[in-house]
């Protein structure tokens, strides 16, 4: 709700790179080192000269990275490990799913990110540090070769791994892949502006070789602490994720900003919003088409289907009520004028939710100075308020039978999940949480799954904003103990729509880095 207006044109780069194949079974889609294919790494290299050679192998249909390395140790006054690379500037947050393969020889053995100034083995770096005994700790070494020392996590063996440099601080979280963040940080780290960061693999064995997966690896740029919402944009990268496992795929980016997937056309692809514009990206031919929405050319990033697909549900930015957003249906495949369903002069409204018969739309409007959640009859357009509160109701979603509307309200002074039948009875809370603000729960189609964005505790009441370090969450639709499935930067325009695709089986979303 509420995102108003948008970038320029989008500009979309192919993440994953499309050179030859070294020779390998013809069932992998490898690219081996010698290919200089590295994903979004620039190059790699065996720091410290180890008697053995590491490897960097990288899948580019799953876009996991597969190390193998040996070196004497990470500590003290020098270092050996096999390294895959990329120079950076200023601020930035690195993270990744990390796995070793094998038992292995020692229990120091070592994997995680590093950020170094050079690439000699006694250079000043700091080293999120995840050892083979479980140990995880955030290292350090201050000057050429300086004596190495840590911080200790009271994390053990996690496998999601992130490390953050905000100026001279740098922050480690880790945890279990389904679990919250641990920090810890260090301060008056003084590592050039220019460094070069990427992930590692030591196996504290000079003649032994260690192996090592890395996924869902990241490279964020934040945006600037001075950032202005909704006049400063940065980048955006459209994802999908299998929720089963949480392996995540990023299908393209954009140096603008976009917004709110949607999954259409039998899985085949996806809707979403940039410029207040609505396109198609098709997972086939990886081709991006704008839907011709006629003079509904302020579109916001509340654009819903029906769930037949028959229908698609605009917010626009309607200039004859003094920009206030209203909503207009259309035919999907742009060949109609949009239809005005609610009228001007009542207030603001962002589409949310349409029925399963086609016959009601959900939407959170301004009416009486707040924010509540009505619905409205598609041919009397006859508005129904459903909630009634001082502060904010949204994000309101039908369940795939219609029985059910699911939403969110910081009724309880802290933005949670909520569920009503579909007449507005029978309100009741989902989610608790102290931790988190919930927001946009999102029902997948098999009725048996709630996907939803948590923001931190530290946002403004009511608000869902940009650029911020949130998490993707599940949960089963009768309420329980959230998972979280993924750790993202992102937040307004993540996952405002509805993002399941049909199958029940992927979430698609935005996230963000400049």
């Amino acid at each position: 709700m509420k995102n108003l207006f948008f970038c320029s044109t989008i500009f979309l780069i192919a993440i994953a790179c499309n050179q030859p194949k070294n020779s390998v079974s013809s069932n992998e889609s490898i690219i081996m080192t010698n290919n200089k294919s590295l994903g979004i790494f620039e190059n790699q290299t065996n720091i410290g000269n180890p008697e053995k050679i590491g490897t960097v192998n990288y899948n580019t249909d799953n876009q996991i990275y597969k190390l193998t390395g040996s070196g004497i140790n990470m500590w003290a006054e020098n270092d050996q490990f096999q390294y895959v690379y990329k120079s950076i500037q200023g601020d930035f947050i690195l993270r990744a799913h990390v796995k070793f393969i094998g038992e292995g020889l020692d229990p120091h053995r070592k994997i995680g990110w590093i950020v170094r100034n050079n690439l000699s083995g006694n250079s000043p770096h700091v080293n999120a540090s995840i050892h083979g005994d479980g140990l995880t700790s955030l290292q350090y070494r201050k000057t050429n070769g300086g004596i190495t020392e840590q911080v200790e996590s009271s994390d053990k063996a996690p496998d999601v791994v992130q490390l953050e440099r905000r100026g001279t601080s740098y922050y480690m979280s880790t945890a279990k892949f389904g679990e919250p963040f641990t920090t810890v940080k260090i301060e008056a780290i003084n590592l050039r502006n220019e460094v070069f960061v990427g992930i590692y693999v030591c196996s504290h064995n000079p003649e032994v070789m260690e192996e090592a997966i890395f996924s869902n690896v990241k490279i964020i740029k934040p945006a600037a602490p001075d950032f202005q919402p909704y006049r400063d944009y940065i980048g955006s990268t459209m994802e999908i994720m299998d929720v089963e496992t949480g392996l995540r795929k990023s299908l393209f980016y954009s140096a603008h900003s976009i917004q709110a997937p949607n999954w259409v056309n039998n899985d085949k692809e996806l809707v979403y919003n940039s410029n207040g514009f609505l396109y198609r990206y098709n997972f086939d031919t990886k081709e991006v088409v704008q839907i011709n929405t006629g003079f509904a050319t302020n579109n916001n990033n509340d654009h819903v289907f029906s769930f037949d697909e028959t229908i698609l549900g605009i917010s626009h930015h309607n200039a004859d009520d003094e920009g206030t957003s209203s909503i207009y249906i259309m035919n999907p495949n742009g060949n109609s004028i949009p239809k005005k369903i609610t009228k001007d002069g009542v207030g603001a409204s962002y589409l949310h939710g349409i029925s399963p018969d086609n016959k009601t739309l959900l939407f959170t409007a301004n009416r009486n100075n707040k924010y509540d959640i009505y619905s409205i009859n598609v041919d009397t357009k006859e508005e129904k308020q459903l909630t009634d509160t001082k502060d904010l109701d949204d994000g309101s979603e039908y369940a795939p039978d219609g029985k059910s509307i699911y939403f969110n309200s910081n009724r309880t002074g802290n933005m949670q999940l909520w569920k009503m039948n579909a007449d507005g009875s029978n309100q009741m809370q989902l989610t608790f949480d102290t931790n988190y603000k919930d927001w946009f729960p999102h029902i997948s189609p098999d009725g048996k799954w709630i996907v939803f964005i948590s923001f931190p505790p530290d946002i403004n009441f009511g608000d869902h904003p940009f650029y911020k370090q949130c998490s993707l969450r599940l949960m089963p639709v009768e309420g329980g103990e959230p998972k979280t499935i993924a750790y993202i930067y992102g937040g307004q325009g993540t996952i405002n729509v509805p993002s399941w695709s049909k199958d029940s089986k992927r979430i698609a979303f935005v996230t963000n880095s400049n």
